[in-house]
């Protein structure tokens, strides 16, 4: 095998792992790999953080030459986060690598400005899709029926990665409820019923109230240092007295970045 490692096998993924673990032997910058999706970041706020990431594009650029590779360059994009980059641009080979406003991450839409109303509207028009086809396809309305299809086929959509894409805005938050409200007409004999009444009778919880429900737990993990994964580089207790009869406080930790989404 003198390149590239054959799809679809059933061992393909090690020697992948393998013929790729030395992308980034050279790279100062912040690099991410996961499966054919390759992520080059830094802190692009002055011109030798513009250098810095476009040197590692170089040495990427040799890598792939060495080991007889190519990247998929129209699947290339800079996604700048913040102001006063949108004008750099920077060079994967011979071209100019095309900045876009917004790109999606592991399944997640994220914009310059890490807005999620794009998000949403993506999560909700899928789920939406799903409602419709379970519709067309099921002529029971029962509990036994619908409920077990919403839970497993609709729902995972609507909380996908929600952790990181949590809607803060009325708008946005209105719009995922209102495709379980949907969802919740289905059922025979609760068509007269509110939303909340829907809700109490099937078991249960609004969207909001499970984001909320899920922000405690891993919040109370965190606290409590149940959760064994390292994450004091995400949140710091906060060392002051004015928490107002709360013990416990978090403060989150800033940070600044440009990433470059690409693929092979």
């Amino acid at each position: 095998m003198t390149s590239s490692v054959p799809q679809g096998s059933v061992v393909g993924p090690e020697p992948f792992n393998i013929f790729i673990s030395d992308t980034d032997s050279r790279i100062k910058c912040t690099f991410s790999k996961l499966a054919d999706e390759t992520k080059l970041g830094g802190v692009a706020d002055m011109p030798e953080g513009w250098d810095a990431i476009q040197r590692d594009q170089h040495k990427l650029e040799r890598w792939v030459c060495v080991n007889l590779m190519k990247f998929n360059k129209a699947k290339c994009r800079v996604l700048p986060l913040g102001w006063g980059d949108s004008w750099y641009w920077y060079r994967l080979g011979d071209g100019v690598t095309v900045s876009s406003p917004a790109e999606k991450d592991l399944g997640v839409l994220v914009d310059e400005e890490l807005h999620v109303s794009q998000q949403c509207a993506l999560v909700a028009q899928k789920a939406n899709h799903i409602l419709g086809c379970i519709k067309s396809s099921m002529a029971s309305r029962l509990r036994e029926v619908i409920l077990p299809l919403y839970s497993a086929l609709m729902r995972p959509h609507l909380e996908s990665c929600v952790q990181l894409w949590s809607p803060q805005h009325m708008k946005d938050m209105e719009l995922l409820e209102w495709v379980q409200m949907r969802a919740t007409k289905m059922f025979r004999g609760l068509e007269h019923l509110s939303y909340e009444e829907r809700l109490i009778e099937l078991g249960l919880l609004s969207l909001e109230k499970r984001r909320l429900w899920g922000d405690i737990i891993r919040s109370f993990q965190h606290l409590k240092r149940a959760s064994e994964k390292d994450e004091d580089r995400h949140f710091s207790r906060a060392c002051c007295n004015r928490t107002r009869g709360i013990v416990f406080k978090l403060r989150g930790l800033s940070s600044a970045a440009l990433s470059l989404v690409g693929g092979w």
